[in-house]
């Protein structure tokens, strides 16, 4: 029985390194890896290319790894919620390529693919299209964009089993999904982790083929983005 799962979040992250690329799940705040981002905060590894919809804010999330300037370079769609992230930014403290939230997430499934490259209409006329390949589909311009390259894809799913097996909760099911597989190593971390076959395979969204490394978390915050309230009348 093939058993992907270890017993730490220091086991699960062996292996990164400074300089090293790094696919991290999540939206806002829903669906973040909190585990293997305060070990990261932790290990101190510094010079990390961060691919991620967004950086969560200034004391959550990726924010956490901006503050200690562990990240040299933010590849996201988002960053509106998180003020250090935009100080750096304008500072020019750090490389920031922001791309289309669609774009974003093709470059990740094409990766888990194996797919080299793609044309996609999204940003043409625009500065993202600058310096790419141009061509017409359909009587419609189109840009290449390339599948990203990573050393470490890192989710966070509700429930897994010991084989790698994975099913997402509600809205956490983001950009978890498509960054798995998407990089050298994979690597999981769950709420629930049970026993291989225990898991309803109709229930499953991504394959164990697709992840290396698995883990249970602890102490989840699953904190609300903005909470919007009514008087009751």
């Amino acid at each position: 029985m093939i058993n992907k799962k270890v017993n730490t979040v220091q086991e699960a992250l062996q292996g990164i390194e400074n300089g090293m690329t790094l696919m991290l799940g999540g939206f806002g705040l829903c669906g973040i890896p909190e585990n293997s981002i305060a070990e990261l905060v932790q290990k101190e590894t510094t010079n990390l290319t961060c691919i991620s919809n967004n950086a969560g804010v200034d004391d959550f999330g990726l924010g956490l790894l901006l503050q200690k300037k562990q990240i040299k370079k933010m590849i996201s769609s988002y960053v509106g919620e998180n003020a250090e992230f935009e100080r750096q930014m304008l500072s020019g403290e750090l490389e920031v390529d922001l791309i289309p939230q669609g774009t974003l997430a093709e470059r990740c499934r094409a990766a888990q693919a194996g797919i080299p490259a793609f044309f996609t209409p999204a940003g043409y006329g625009t500065e993202v299209a600058e310096g790419k390949e141009v061509r017409e589909f359909n009587g419609k311009m189109h840009i290449m964009e390339h599948a990203f390259k990573a050393d470490f894809a890192i989710v966070k799913a509700w429930k897994g089993d010991t084989a790698g097996n994975l099913i997402f909760k509600g809205t956490a099911r983001n950009f978890n999904p498509c960054m798995c597989g998407a990089a050298k190593i994979t690597v999981a971390e769950v709420e629930e982790l049970v026993e291989a076959g225990t898991l309803d395979p109709n229930q499953i969204h991504i394959s164990g083929i697709l992840v290396q490394r698995i883990f249970q978390g602890e102490q989840y915050e699953k904190r609300i983005e903005q909470r919007t309230t009514r008087t009751r009348s």
